[in-house]
């Protein structure tokens, strides 16, 4: 049985940006254009596109066009993995850009999820991750600041396990929550996002070898450069 033709151009699509003619984050001809080129409705030929789209090939900007999209990050949720861990699995370069960092007191939930009085000193940091310097993630990390004294902030904003690790500090394991949501406008503008675009947001409590809660951690993830691997 004939596939239909729709079916059809969207093979064609994805053998082209499978052998690399198309490459990642480039532009691809518009709609008026590759209708005239398979000879077929823009209607059609919108059919194709939105289920490249659907299937992470494509991916619509507004007021753009239509573009190949990157390869998306992956993560386990089984293991604790840091981001930077992350970007070395997918063959990225780690970087990121701190927003916030400053010393004060925990939320309730914070202290509550810490296993810490509200009376306890914390650091916030907030941070936008990179990977091959497109942004990825904006995270806020909390971590009681008795944990990480004799270290300076530099070495805590590079990377924050290591910091840890290097004050001898046994990561153990995570309990994750993950839910979707629309990012603001705030993040939005962080994370090269349009404001109400999806992200995935990752809730975090990270324990030591004593069980120990030691950071806690949400996270908001551009929804068309990560995903989960179960």
């Amino acid at each position: 049985m004939t596939e239909p033709i729709y079916v059809q151009i969207h093979d064609e699509i994805k053998e082209a940006i499978d052998a690399g003619r198309w490459s990642a984050g480039e532009r691809i001809p518009s709609e008026r254009e590759l209708s005239i080129q398979f000879n077929v409705s823009r209607m059609t030929l919108r059919q194709s596109i939105m289920l490249l789209v659907d299937e992470g090939y494509l991916e619509r900007r507004i007021g753009s066009g239509t573009f190949v999209a990157t390869k998306r990050v992956q993560e386990n949720l089984d293991s604790a993995s840091s981001f930077t861990e992350m970007m070395d699995a997918a063959g990225k370069k780690a970087s990121s850009q701190v927003i916030n960092y400053k010393v004060g007191l925990p939320t309730a939930l914070e202290a509550e999820k810490l296993e810490i009085s509200t009376d306890t000193s914390v650091i916030r940091m907030e941070r936008v991750r990179y990977g091959d310097d497109e942004p990825i993630a904006f995270e806020v990390a909390i971590v009681p600041q008795k944990l990480l004294v004799g270290i300076d902030e530099d070495e805590i904003t590079k990377s924050l396990y290591q910091a840890l690790i290097s004050n001898g500090l046994i990561v153990n394991k995570a309990k994750r929550i993950l839910t979707a949501a629309a990012v603001n406008e705030r993040v939005a503008r962080l994370l090269a996002m349009n404001s109400g675009d999806p992200v995935l947001v990752l809730t975090q409590v990270t324990t030591d070898d004593q069980g120990s809660p030691f950071e806690f951690v949400r996270t908001q993830y551009a929804g068309n450069r990560y995903e989960i691997q179960l």
